[in-house]
């Protein structure tokens, strides 16, 4: 693929698209999904089944063939018992033509389907090139991933390069593995600041044990930034996955996160995230956050203290006048609740004048 070509370790610009079939899509009503979830894969395994049942048919005979039908593109009982019905080799030769070759997102999601039925370790490849358009192709790409040899290095490899809804399905995926080759990347790297983040935030934090990596005396910046942004992405996450009101390491995570940042020079990142912690330990009652009142009111302490550090509040107060988004926020509505308390965004004077008086 030409886009991964110009940036192969990046994300692919507006996830590849447009695709090639797009004037068909837009031109032609897509079919509608049949109200009954079980029959959403039956039409394509009929056609599937039709076409194996036949020695002689190639896999280009397939190419215009689900074009008015409904192509699931999540995994599919029906689709996989067509594909395991037939001989393997078979399957594996059409799915790796339809996915090659397909001219359009339906033929393409349905080779994709059989060779994450039968396919081998020598589609891994394959399967990673076409997941990297993963807001169509993640779900299938992940799931084939996932029970190949390669793990879980395959799909972190993938979870690397792409975003949204496909960054979706590939850490889920991960986190299913359950594998501890796969934690540092999980500690690390899991979440990239996408509002979609907030399905797989707490999830990833329990699999890589978050709380005992932060337990050590020691942590990398990375990590505790890292940490920040999990904790982040569990204050506002409700309707996809855990808060922090259900994650069970909530306190603990927290007092370590606070403390472990003591040691870090300000940055806006940072100061940003600490802003949006201690506003929403502010704003909501202990057991919403998962402490008691006595550990939320420390850690809340410990946060409202790194913003008050004159450091902070000098870096704070550059990004604001550089026009940073996040402290323009912060200053704006953002951190309405806890305002008062956040000497970098005071008028020069009050500042002045409450630096005389607690000096």
């Amino acid at each position: 693929m030409r886009l991964h070509q110009k940036a192969p370790d990046k994300p692919l610009p507006r996830d590849g698209s447009p695709y090639p079939d797009d004037g068909l899509h837009r031109c032609q009503p897509r079919p509608k999904p049949p109200k009954n979830p079980r029959a959403r894969g039956t039409a394509v395994a009929r056609i599937l089944s039709r076409h194996f049942a036949q020695p002689s048919s190639q896999p280009s005979a397939l190419a215009d063939a689900f074009h008015d039908v409904y192509v699931p593109v999540h995994p599919n009982d029906e689709i996989t018992r067509a594909a395991l019905g037939a001989a393997d080799d078979r399957v594996r030769q059409t799915g790796r033509w339809l996915v090659r070759h397909g001219t359009d997102r339906c033929s393409v999601t349905v080779g994709l389907a059989l060779t994450a039925a039968v396919g081998t370790a020598d589609d891994i490849p394959l399967i990673q090139t076409i997941g990297l358009l993963s807001d169509r192709f993640g779900p299938l790409a992940s799931h084939a991933l996932e029970r190949l040899p390669g793990r879980p290095e395959s799909l972190l490899w993938l979870a690397d390069r792409v975003t949204g809804w496909g960054r979706v399905y590939v850490v889920e995926a991960i986190c299913r593995l359950d594998d501890p080759r796969a934690r540092p990347w999980l500690l690390r790297k899991a979440v990239d600041g996408d509002y979609l983040n907030g399905y797989f935030a707490a999830e990833a934090a329990t699999v890589a044990r978050l709380h005992e990596a932060l337990a050590e005396s020691e942590c990398d910046s990375e990590l505790v930034d890292h940490s920040g942004r999990l904790l982040h992405v569990m204050t506002y996450c409700g309707g996809m996955g855990e808060t922090l009101h259900h994650y069970p390491h909530s306190a603990a995570v927290l007092e370590a996160h606070a403390r472990h940042l003591g040691r870090l020079a300000p940055t806006v990142a940072r100061f940003f995230n600490v802003a949006v912690l201690a506003q929403h330990l502010t704003t909501e009652p202990p057991e919403k956050v998962g402490c008691t009142e006595a550990q939320r009111d420390a850690v809340l302490a410990a946060y409202l203290a790194l913003l008050d550090r004159e450091d902070w509040c000098e870096l704070a107060r550059t990004g604001l006048a550089a026009k940073d988004s996040r402290l323009q926020w912060l200053a704006g509505s953002g951190a309405a609740q806890i305002r008062a308390r956040l000497r970098a965004f005071a008028a020069p004077d009050a500042a002045a004048q409450e630096q005389r008086t607690t000096g």
